[in-house]
């Protein structure tokens, strides 16, 4: 008797965040998007592509419980001028004819000490997979209550250079860094 009121006294006492657990949440297709810009030269070109499909779960008590799966519909991308978006599409950068898919699955999730997050993980590419690290923040929408976490958006900011994924076609034209700008809107499920 004296064991079982000795655990539960424990359990009890057991801070919060040990019996939290992370929440799953479900994307909104039609209020996600990636942003991406690229550089013709000295001119800043942005595009963007709609996000596909998302399994996200968060844990807002330890961050490193938490997992992201973003996958991106490169064959819909648009990059500023008509032939610029065909040329983005081409075997010799996005190939979307063989890859129609662009992926990142993250590894790790810690905080930033600024009120988000760093999160590492893979990028897949052309079906080149290599690490990458974004910069990640969790927006309310306007009047959300605060602390309601049912509805958010996540927004995942990163750099990456084209030429690590083989994605370098154009290249006396077209510079080797690009801007990611990942806006995924989730629910809670």
């Amino acid at each position: 008797m004296f064991k079982r009121l000795a655990t539960l006294a424990c359990l009890m006492v057991l801070p919060a965040e040990l019996a939290a657990a992370p929440a799953d949440y479900a994307l909104r297709k039609d209020q996600s998007r990636v942003g991406f810009t690229w550089f013709l030269g000295q001119d800043a070109v942005s595009g963007t592509m709609p996000v596909s499909r998302a399994d996200i779960s968060l844990d807002f008590d330890r961050p490193a419980n938490s997992r992201v799966v973003v996958s991106v519909d490169a064959a819909k991308a648009r990059a500023g001028a008509v032939f610029a978006g065909e040329a983005l599409k081409g075997q010799s950068v996005l190939w979307t004819d063989r890859f129609p898919e662009i992926t990142f699955q993250s590894q790790s999730v810690r905080r930033d000490g600024q009120g988000g997050a760093i999160m590492t993980g893979t990028l897949t590419v052309r079906g080149v997979t290599q690490p990458q690290t974004f910069t990640a923040q969790l927006f309310r929408p306007a009047g959300q209550a605060a602390g309601d976490r049912s509805e958010l958006t996540i927004r995942l900011k990163g750099t990456l250079s084209r030429a690590a994924f083989g994605a370098d076609g154009y290249s006396n034209f077209v510079g080797d860094t690009v801007d990611l700008d990942i806006q995924a809107r989730i629910a809670r499920q």
